[in-house]
């Protein structure tokens, strides 16, 4: 299914507002998550399919990821609610759906879910952003962003990338 979806433009580019023709576009060069590879198989694939290279998108290794979290670990997010529950004798953690429980119940395995999908997005999928962290020095105190600036600078000039100044 990640395959079928990474193929079409409306799922792997973000929505933007086109001003010039008063519309919604999604129209971008995709991402390399989103573009096709080569990749090699493992000796010991090779021997039972005898494939040597397979073609997929980066995308579908992390869909497989998601998804084998989502069915193998993602229940025990309701498990683990019920332990909590249980330990203060409760038996909902509200009355918002008669007979059902409150929302949290409705949802308790998706709490589980939610939060590893998001440490799994910010370790593995996204890299280091220079915009991010310009915006974030750019908050710093004055004082504090000269620190930063005259580490960076000794660290680049002791890398050989900038060359010492005179004074």
């Amino acid at each position: 299914f990640s395959y079928f979806l990474a193929q079409h433009q409306y799922f792997v580019c973000p929505v933007e507002y086109n001003s010039e023709t008063n519309r919604f576009v999604t129209e971008c060069e995709p991402s390399e998550l989103f573009q096709m590879k080569k990749y090699s198989v493992s000796p010991l694939l090779q021997a039972v399919l005898g494939w040597e290279t397979v073609n997929m998108y980066p995308f579908q290794m992390h869909s497989i990821a998601l998804s084998t979290f989502a069915s193998l670990i993602g229940p025990f997010g309701g498990f683990f609610a019920s332990g909590f529950k249980r330990a203060f004798k409760i038996k909902d953690f509200a009355d918002t759906i008669p007979g059902h429980g409150g929302i949290m119940d409705r949802f308790d395995c998706q709490y589980l879910m939610a939060t590893f999908v998001h440490v799994y997005i910010t370790s593995f999928i996204r890299g280091p952003n220079p915009s991010k962290l310009l915006k974030q020095l750019l908050i710093l105190q004055p004082e504090q962003q000269l620190s930063i600036y005259k580490t960076l600078k000794s660290h680049l000039v002791e890398k050989g990338i900038l060359q010492p100044s005179m004074r």
